[in-house]
């Protein structure tokens, strides 16, 4: 369940733009990102039972989101990991443990493939990473689409390839594409089309993978993947569980997160 307490927040400034974040316990440093849409708010239930257990959570509003400020110009999920990497760095922590959930998992497979020095263990919730293979009508339908939008730009009927844009976007565009607009609408495209198998595979980290069976926005088969992908890992699923699994069972979560982050 989400937490409707006030969360006692604060504003730091990490490469020249202002983050909002949380901080909650005392102990071993655990840095938790949300996923796309998402805020501090559905991460801290979990993070107050990881403060039971001894553990110091941060909690930043990832740039574009929550108190944090949009991007300045469309940015990439190396982007958004460089920007992690620079608040594991200005809050003094070293070696940290990670906790990602869906768009935070990306962040997590690339901060521990690039970035083994500042990552202790790893906890990947229903995470995305993984770019799913098109069925072949949605590439040709894709293409048609691009063809005609920029013939249309090439012949200066710009107006009217924006009009095909919108209506193309509004019926074949996701939901978390079609509820941004601007720099953050360009940011999603830049980053769901990201794949992250390889970053998967060069993880050095001990890896927990947490997982809701009804998940429909990254399926189970996904983390069935990132298990094979990722060297030293394991999977807990979650049966009647959907894409926010963590949230639907905190404590078990949490006890999972401690049995891996306090294994020698």
């Amino acid at each position: 369940m989400v937490t409707q307490k006030t969360i006692p927040t604060e504003t730091i400034v990490i490469n020249g733009l202002p983050i909002n974040h949380a901080v909650i316990g005392e102990g071993a440093p655990v840095v938790m990102l949300h996923g796309w849409g998402a805020e501090i708010k559905l991460v801290y239930p979990l993070a107050e039972q990881l403060a039971k257990l001894g553990y110091r959570c941060y909690i930043p509003d990832l740039i574009g989101f929550g108190a944090s400020p949009e991007p300045p110009t469309a940015w990439t999920v190396f982007d958004y990991a460089e920007s992690v990497r620079g608040y594991i760095e200005q809050q003094g922590l070293g070696r940290v443990h990670l906790f990602g959930h869906s768009f935070g998992g990306r962040l997590c497979l690339i901060l521990g493939a690039d970035y083994p020095q500042s990552v202790n263990k790893i906890t990947l919730a229903d995470a995305a990473g993984l770019r799913p293979k098109q069925p072949l009508m949605s590439q040709i339908r894709l293409k048609t689409y691009k063809t005609v939008r920029d013939g249309l730009r090439r012949i200066g009927l710009r107006s009217v390839a924006d009009q095909l844009a919108s209506a193309y976007n509004k019926r074949y565009g996701s939901s978390d594409f079609n509820a941004v607009s601007g720099v953050m609408r360009q940011t999603f495209v830049n980053v769901v089309n990201q794949d992250l198998r390889d970053y998967a595979k060069r993880i050095q980290a001990p890896t927990l993978l947490v997982w809701g069976d009804q998940d429909q926005d990254t399926p189970l088969s996904q983390a069935h993947e990132l298990k094979q992908l990722i060297p030293d890992s394991g999977l807990v699923v979650y049966a009647g569980a959907g894409h926010y699994s963590y949230l639907e069972k905190p404590q078990q979560t949490a006890q999972a997160m401690h049995a891996l982050f306090s294994h020698p």
